[in-house]
């Protein structure tokens, strides 16, 4: 097979063995680009021959036509089999348009910013060579964007993993949204990748939105610039994109250090301050970064525990917060995490046998302590006063169950900062995010709110495992505490209200 893709690879390229690359760097391989499209469709490729034939089959399957799809694949100097791949669907493809670089950029961001100048499709979007789209995937971006005349669209991107399938970040595409500012969506800036969005075109070239070279992070930068220039944006509930992460799927990131990456998002860091956004924004954008790529994953994981350098960590959480110092505020304040503060407390006061405490007591302690103090919730931490507890934004703990002849009633206390935007109760398959049931959470007195579950519900459920939790802010989970377990028999299944690992319940159907 090699050596008859790479006799067709010579026929296409008419023998040569060098392309005419331009003073750029790259080489355009002739195609039709006199046409006018509704879509490009811009894919990097290094090295990807493995997925790349099913990746490229996905755009060509879309149900807009793939006629109307300008489909730009940029090989970033492959040495494996991918350019014959590609010359192979150019072939029978004239919107297929080949883009070869003569040496490899290091990173994928030239070849999408070379994507998007070389791009004449009303609307834009990014594909991986190792992912894939839903069929109707541009479709449904086309007609959401045709329809509200935004420049950006998003819709639900689902990670497959070896036998699971994983909704990232659902903020995204919790609801079917019209025109609204990115910004009222508080989780906007924590999931920054090219999945599963569209944009005009002409929008990201009068923004002069382009990737800077990095070796990571150059996405987070891209999307943050489109974003804090988007008036409106719309989303949806449908899927667009799966993310590959089978197991034998290896990527840049996994080779990257935390180090590396940290001084990654330190440069986007000082790119996003050197802005000048208002203050509101700013707050939004930089707490992404601090608190979940320089906090959560600088410390918050199990690297940091097994370190025997642990003093590495601490001399680049340093020049972090040195970034910090010429904000207008507390950069600690809108932490989704609270106990996130104390941990920069602690830092501050070179406490870090404390520090090591804290992170062991987040991962490795898998029932913590909660205690209810004037109404409101909290963590009982490992450390002395002041820092013995630490704010929960919301918690639910089980209050009792009741089995009736058609249904079960669960009975659940709430408490927290958010009891007016409770949404309603959701239990979803664990390996297999896209199977669930909503049913409504109803407002019993005080503290206590009641769910009836059908059994004719929990019969159209899989026969696995799945997770319980109530969602509340159109979108974020609240899973709820119980130390109690019910089993019984209906229509000759068998279900079982059990207690996980963190002590949160869930529900198995056999």
């Amino acid at each position: 097979m090699f050596s008859f893709l790479t006799r067709m690879y010579a026929t296409f390229t008419n023998g040569r063995s060098r392309f005419e690359y331009n003073p750029e760097g790259y080489y355009v391989h002739p195609a039709n680009r006199n046409r006018e499209f509704k879509v490009s469709v811009v894919m990097p490729v290094y090295n990807a021959e493995k997925t790349l034939r099913k990746t490229i089959d996905s755009v060509i399957r879309q149900t807009i036509g793939f006629e109307n799809i300008e489909f730009l694949i940029l090989d970033d100097k492959s040495t494996d089999n991918s350019r014959p791949i590609i010359m192979e669907y150019a072939r029978s493809y004239s919107n297929i348009v080949p883009v070869f670089f003569k040496s490899n950029n290091g990173s994928p961001a030239k070849p999408r910013n070379v994507g998007i100048d070389l791009a004449k499709g009303k609307y834009l979007m990014f594909i991986d060579s190792d992912d894939w789209l839903s069929k109707n995937g541009i479709a449904v971006l086309h007609q959401l964007l045709e329809k509200t005349g935004d420049p950006y669209g998003i819709g639900r991107t689902i990670k497959v993993e070896d036998n699971k399938f994983v909704i990232t970040g659902e903020y995204n595409s919790c609801e079917y949204r019209e025109s609204i500012n990115p910004c009222t969506i508080p989780h906007i800036f924590q999931h920054l990748g090219p999945t599963a969005r569209m944009m005009r075109t002409e929008f990201l070239r009068q923004h002069n939105c382009r990737f800077p070279h990095m070796r990571f992070a150059e996405d987070k930068q891209f999307f943050i610039d489109v974003l804090t220039n988007c008036p409106n944006i719309s989303t949806t509930k449908e899927v667009i994109y799966y993310v590959n992460r089978y197991r034998d799927n290896k990527s840049l990131v996994s080779k990257t250090s935390i180090f590396e990456k940290t001084d990654t998002n330190l440069e986007v860091i000082r790119n996003v301050i050197k802005k000048q956004l208002p203050e509101n924004i700013e707050r939004m954008v930089l707490n992404r970064l601090y608190e979940f790529d320089c906090i959560t994953r600088l410390f918050n994981r199990h690297h940091f525990l097994r370190s025997l350098r642990k003093d590495k960590y601490y001399k680049k959480f340093a020049e972090v917060l040195e970034t910090t110092k010429g904000l207008r505020y507390d950069f600690t304040e809108n932490f989704f995490e609270p106990w996130h503060k104390v941990l920069v407390d602690l830092f501050k006061q070179n406490r870090y046998d404390d520090i090591v405490r804290l992170i062991e007591w987040s991962l490795k302690d898998t029932t913590k302590e909660t205690v209810i103090r004037q109404g409101l919730p909290y963590y009982r931490l490992p450390l002395d006063e002041p820092y013995q507890w630490a704010r929960i934004r919301m918690l639910a703990l089980h209050h009792d169950q009741v089995k009736e002849a058609d249904r079960f009633l669960l009975r659940v206390k709430i408490y927290g900062d958010y009891m007016d935007k409770l949404h309603s109760f959701v239990i979803r398959q664990r390996h297999n995010e896209l199977n669930e049931i909503e049913l409504p959470i109803r407002h019993a007195g005080g503290e206590l709110y009641e769910i009836e579950i059908p059994f004719e519900r929990l019969a159209e459920l899989s026969s696995a495992s799945h997770f319980m939790f109530i969602r509340y802010c159109d979108y974020q989970k609240l899973p709820i505490k119980m130390n109690a377990r019910r089993i019984f028999d209906y229509d000759k299944r068998q279900i079982d209200f059990y207690t996980t690992i963190g002590d949160n319940i869930g529900v198995n159907i056999k």
